[in-house]
């Protein structure tokens, strides 16, 4: 699959590997880290942000993409809505079935809650599907969630939400025994002792996987439990818009099936948000590794409803996206590769950034080399990218490495007849992960709308300004349970006033007021046909 020209520049690579193989590339100081970052991260450029005009964050940059969806005029229309007789009347109302969902129907479950999950997909179809490298827990002797606790404030600019970063640490342990006890078949060596590797910012070898479809092991365990439970669910629904009672608490949803474009109206005594991220937006215009739900639909709906967004100017693209072939191009190049061995060079063969720097410094740096100081190689398509030196596991590992501790990988690469065992790969960043959403306490709860939790990715202030492998697989998990157990624990003491989507009315008047709302949204599913 490789042409000519691109073995011609891995003979660089190849050259320099012996020695790279005794070299570790410095870190970066403070400073550095911060000029690289102002200087190449898509985040700090002028030209992909801009104020949102309207809501609860008025003023504030976000992506223009985001803008757009979140300056939008509802897919529904007020008036057409009957809401004295809704469709469905549960305790707890889920929405969206990837991991945080079905961890949150999980934990209410125990509660012997009445609940429904309302899915726009397939159940599991979601990012943690995707997922490959791992899943972060401090269960080794030498750490404590108290040392992951300082990993994930400063992988996150300590910007973070200190509250939540506790919660995320301290059940870390206990979410791994969780999985265990479920079934989830994780990574060990021969005496049982689960394995775990460095991951770009850790101070301690705590991620934890099976393999590189982690995400999948875990999504697997959890829908077959679903399954088992006989949780109710309802695929492809999407919702359009939450409602709200005549006290302002969250009181259900708006669903709209996508087989028959059939409205219905789900009321709930709380609702559990967990719609993932805004992947598919291709914010600044970088292709993504996310799942094809993924855009940012949660985010529009509680924005409508009176919800705050936190940290939405900052964005994770992932360093290591598949660069080519270009039928491949943006898909996740996991970070355990990194982890495991593989160093990032340019086409001298110089291994230009310490590979294990905080994700935003790595993407940064492989940005700088390939626009700025002409080191990438640029395949026929104009595709930039650097060299991912993966045939460096075999040398550190031994002979079949690669394909043991990178199965999936392996056989996607093998299907274009490049073997990342003997040949390095070509990368360059992909748009990952919402390092933003919505406002939450320690339980998950909106800090605005009563009523109202969310979970996973929509979810903000976990990670701050940069989110560290392993995190989000933990999160979704950690909040989700959190998120479940205390919307059932609630439902008791609640009785739901007069249902209502004013708020959605009133938003529509403010955008008109403005001049806005050309477009519909959220957004349900991306459109290329009109890229």
């Amino acid at each position: 699959m490789y042409t000519d020209e691109m073995r011609e520049s891995i003979r660089k690579v190849e050259e320099t590997r012996a020695r790279r193989l005794q070299e570790r590339h410095p870190s970066l100081t403070p400073d550095e880290k911060e000029t690289l970052l102002r200087g190449f991260h898509p985040d700090y450029r002028e030209d992909t942000q801009r104020p949102v005009k309207i809501g609860p964050n008025a003023g504030d940059r976000m992506p223009h993409e985001l803008v757009d969806c979140l300056e939008g005029r509802s897919r529904i229309d007020p008036d057409d809505l009957s809401l004295d007789d809704p469709d469905y009347d549960v305790d707890v109302l889920i929405i969206g079935g990837g991991g945080a969902g079905v961890a949150a129907a999980l934990a209410a479950h125990e509660q012997k809650a009445d609940i429904l999950m309302v899915t726009k997909l397939r159940l599991g179809d979601s990012n943690t599907m995707m997922a490959q490298g791992g899943i972060q827990a401090a269960t080794k002797e030498n750490d404590s969630p108290l040392t992951h606790y300082l990993d994930v404030l400063g992988g996150g600019g300590f910007t973070n939400r200190a509250e939540l970063v506790r919660a995320l640490t301290h059940d870390a342990p206990l979410i791994m025994n969780w999985l265990e006890d479920l079934g989830c078949m994780f990574n060990k060596d021969a005496d049982g002792t689960m394995e775990t590797i460095h991951g770009g910012g850790t101070s301690r070898k705590r991620m934890h996987m099976a393999r590189d479809y982690t995400g999948a092991e875990i999504m697997r365990t959890l829908r077959d439990e679903m399954k088992n439970h006989a949780i109710p669910v309802i695929e492809f629904c999407s919702v359009v818009e939450l409602l709200l009672d005549d006290e302002g608490r969250c009181g259900g949803a708006v669903v709209e099936n996508f087989e028959t474009g059939e409205v219905q109206i789900a009321r709930a005594k709380t609702t559990i948000l967990a719609t993932g991220g805004f992947g598919r937006l291709h914010v600044s215009e970088f292709p993504t590794s996310n799942h094809y739900g993924a855009t940012g639909d949660g985010l529009v709906m509680a924005y409508r409803a009176g919800c705050r967004l936190a940290f939405m100017s900052s964005t994770q693209f992932h360093p290591t996206g598949v660069a080519f072939p270009e039928q491949l191009v943006g898909q996740l190049v996991t970070e355990k590769v990194r982890g495991i061995g593989a160093q990032l060079v340019n086409v001298h063969g110089k291994q230009f950034v310490n590979s294990l720097e905080t994700r935003d410094a790595v993407s940064s740096a492989i940005i700088r080399e390939c626009l700025s100081r002409g080191s990438g190689y640029v395949t026929v398509t104009g595709q930039p990218g650097v060299w991912l030196d993966s045939p460096m596991i075999e040398e550190i590992h031994g002979p079949g490495s690669v394909r043991a501790q990178l199965p999936a990988m392996f056989r996607q690469y093998q299907r274009f007849d490049i073997d990342m065992s003997k040949d390095p790969i070509l990368a360059y960043p992909t748009l990952h992960y919402q390092n933003g959403g919505i406002e939450i306490d320690e339980s998950g709860q909106s800090l605005q709308v009563p009523n109202l939790y969310i979970t996973g990715e929509a979810a903000g202030g976990i990670h701050g300004n940069n989110r560290l492998m392993g995190n989000s697989l933990l999160d979704i998990l950690v909040f989700g349970r959190r998120a479940g157990q205390r919307a059932t624990a609630q439902v008791g003491g609640i009785e739901t006033g007069k249902l209502s989507v004013d708020h959605v009315r009133d938003f529509n008047d403010d955008l008109a007021e403005k001049g806005l709302g050309e477009r519909t949204s959220p957004m349900l599913l991306p459109d290329y046909v009109t890229r």
